[in-house]
Formats: structure tokens, C-alpha cells, sequence
């Protein structure tokens, strides 16, 4: 009975290892299900892995991390899966741009199993399904953008793919953390015209920076001009209304001086002998400017009696006497004037009364 026990023991373990499935099998990395352990009674779960076992063919439960104990024959590891983040080069696809242009884009994926049942039994090969996920999705979403904003829009890229990968992959018991664009290859042709745009553009840069630089140039020099102009225009305002007020300050100054010599005159022809001195003053006036005569224009106007000075000094004399009696006579009109307007408003009042 023993030796029957062994014998079916030894088979389940030889075709348990020859059925053992692979894991996340890449191109440059194998990693295989560390050899799905014999079952010894007593087992030791390293961290971060997860062993699914089966009993009598049908799942059972999931052993954790530490030890673990299983019945021999009846109970098997079908599956031992890592839960550490998982790394997966998507292999190099051509893809069309929204614009009609051919790429060839690869990535690298990270992924991390979260729920080991849905891992082991919810896909064959987990690897495969989510590197054609992710292929398909890269395809898809390159179709909806142009090339340039394939290049500027990277970022919106990647996770637009991680979105639609985790929407597919739940059922799966994985978790794509990100996915990130690697390499963008371009046919030749595109490559030299999107060159010959980059140094248009610079071209164009330099360019708008130098015709700006000169603008800049020609307004710093035209407000120049402008505050240069308003500047010279407050100094010749203040030059004038300085010259103005020295002008007006000169006008009163002779006008004051004036009314100072004729109070003064006045007064000197009050006194006594007054009249003999204005007639002296006016007669040395009066040779005084027949000695200027001819000198400042050739236009001379004389008098007809030219030598006769005692006759010109009491005409002026005259003249004067007249224009002296006539101010007598106006002062005492103005004053019966006054004097008369003062009776009225009395009168008025006391008819008010």
C-alpha cells in the first residue's frame, strides 16, 4: 500500500512539472514558476510571491508569505506567481498618425499582479494578452493625434494607454501602473522635412526677434525725440513768461517813476516860480530835440518858425494853462455832483419814512 502511495505520488509530481506553465515570458528575460515546489507537508512561502494550490484538481487557496502546510498527494502548487512590479518591452509596431504618416513606436510596460486567482485562471497567458492590449491601444490612440502633437502630447499619450489597458486587465487580476513611449522612428522623408520646418522656424524666430529689437529701437529713439521736444518747449514756455513778468515788472517800475516825476512836477508848479521853470524845462526839451533831428531817419518835419523859441515855449505854456483851468472846472462839477446825488438818497429816505 505504501509503495502504491509513492509510486502515485512520484507520477503527480512528474506531470505536474512537465505541465508547469511559464509566467511573463519577454524576448530578453524567462522567468519561470521557480520550479512549482514538491510538496513536503511543511512549506516556506519566500515574500512577494503568491502559490496557488489546487486539491485534487480544484483550486483550493492561495499560500502567503511564511510557512504553510498542505496535505501530500491531495494537494499540489499549479501556480506560483510574483507579485513584485513586473516589466514588459512591447516589441516595435507601425502605427498612422491622424496626418497619414507611418511610425514605428515601441514602449515599456509595468504592471503588478494584484489578485493571484484571477491571474492564474482568468487568462492563458497574461503576457501575451496584455502586450496585444497594449499594441491595439497604442494604435488606436495614435490614430486620434497628428504627428506633431504625438511628440508634444506624450505624457496625455501614456496614460490615455494605461487608462484603457487597466479598464481590460481588471478581469485579470493585473494593474498596469504606466507605460511609457520609448523609441518614435519617422520614414526618412518626414524626417528631413520636419528638420527643414525646425530651422524654418528658427529662421522665422530670429527674424521677429531682430524686427521687434529694431521697433524697440526706433520707439526708444522717437520718445527720445518726444521728451526732448517737451523739454525744450517748458524751457522756452518759462523763458517767455519770465522774460513776460520781467517786461511787467519793468512797465510798473516806469509807470510808478513816472507817476512819482509828474506828482513831483506837480507839486514844483504849485510853488512859487513854478511856471518860470516849466517854461525853462520845456525850451531845453525843445533844443535838445531839434539838435537830433536828420539823425535817426531822413524824414525831417519842422515848424515854420523853427528859430522862434520864446514863441514855441508860450504856446506850450498855453497849452498847458488850458488843459490846467479845465481840470479846475471838472473838480468842482464833480463835487456839486456828489454833493447833490447825497440829497436825493436823503430826500428818498425820508419820504420812505
Amino acid at each position: 500500500m505504501l509503495r502504491t502511495l509513492c509510486r502515485t505520488g512520484g507520477l503527480l509530481l512528474k506531470q505536474s512539472q512537465r505541465t508547469a506553465p511559464k509566467l511573463w515570458v519577454t524576448p530578453a528575460q524567462q522567468r519561470w514558476a521557480s520550479s512549482l515546489p514538491m510538496n513536503t507537508l511543511v512549506l516556506f512561502v519566500p515574500q512577494q510571491e503568491a502559490w496557488v494550490v489546487e486539491r485534487m484538481g480544484r483550486f483550493h487557496r492561495i499560500l502567503e508569505p511564511g510557512l504553510n502546510f498542505l496535505i501530500p498527494i491531495l494537494d499540489r502548487i499549479r501556480y506560483v506567481q510574483s507579485l513584485k512590479e513586473i516589466v514588459i518591452d512591447v516589441p516595435e509596431q507601425s502605427a498612422v498618425s491622424l496626418d497619414n504618416v507611418t511610425l514605428q513606436i515601441d514602449g515599456v510596460l509595468y504592471l503588478r499582479i494584484l489578485d493571484p486567482f484571477k491571474a492564474s485562471y482568468g487568462v492563458e497567458d497574461p503576457e501575451y494578452a496584455v502586450t496585444q492590449l497594449a499594441q491595439t491601444t497604442m494604435r488606436s490612440e495614435l490614430g486620434k493625434l497628428t504627428l506633431d502633437k504625438v511628440f508634444r502630447e506624450r505624457e496625455s499619450l501614456n496614460s490615455n494607454i494605461v487608462h484603457s489597458i487597466n479598464q481590460a486587465s481588471d478581469e485579470w487580476g493585473i494593474r498596469c501602473l504606466r507605460y511609457e513611449i520609448k523609441d518614435i522612428h519617422v520614414p526618412p522623408r518626414v524626417k528631413e522635412s520636419m528638420q527643414m520646418q525646425v530651422e524654418a522656424e528658427r529662421k522665422k524666430r530670429a527674424t521677429v526677434l531682430e524686427s521687434e529689437g529694431t521697433r524697440e529701437a526706433a520707439i526708444n529713439v522717437a520718445e527720445g525725440r518726444k521728451q526732448a521736444q517737451i523739454l525744450a518747449s517748458e524751457g522756452e514756455k518759462a523763458e517767455q513768461i519770465n522774460k513776460a513778468a520781467g517786461e511787467a515788472q519793468a512797465v510798473l517800475a516806469k509807470a510808478e517813476a513816472k507817476s512819482k516825476a509828474i506828482r513831483m512836477l506837480s507839486d514844483a508848479l504849485t510853488e512859487q516860480n513854478g511856471n518860470a521853470a516849466a517854461s525853462l524845462s520845456v525850451a531845453e526839451q525843445y533844443v535838445s530835440a531839434f539838435s537830433n533831428l536828420a539823425k535817426e531817419s531822413n524824414t525831417i518835419l519842422l515848424p515854420s518858425n523853427t528859430g522862434d523859441i520864446s514863441g514855441m515855449v508860450t504856446q506850450a505854456m498855453t497849452i498847458y494853462g488850458t488843459l490846467a483851468k479845465t481840470s479846475t472846472k471838472a473838480a468842482p462839477e464833480a463835487v456839486v455832483g456828489v454833493e447833490e446825488k447825497s440829497e436825493e438818497a436823503a430826500n428818498q429816505s425820508a419820504s420812505s419814512q
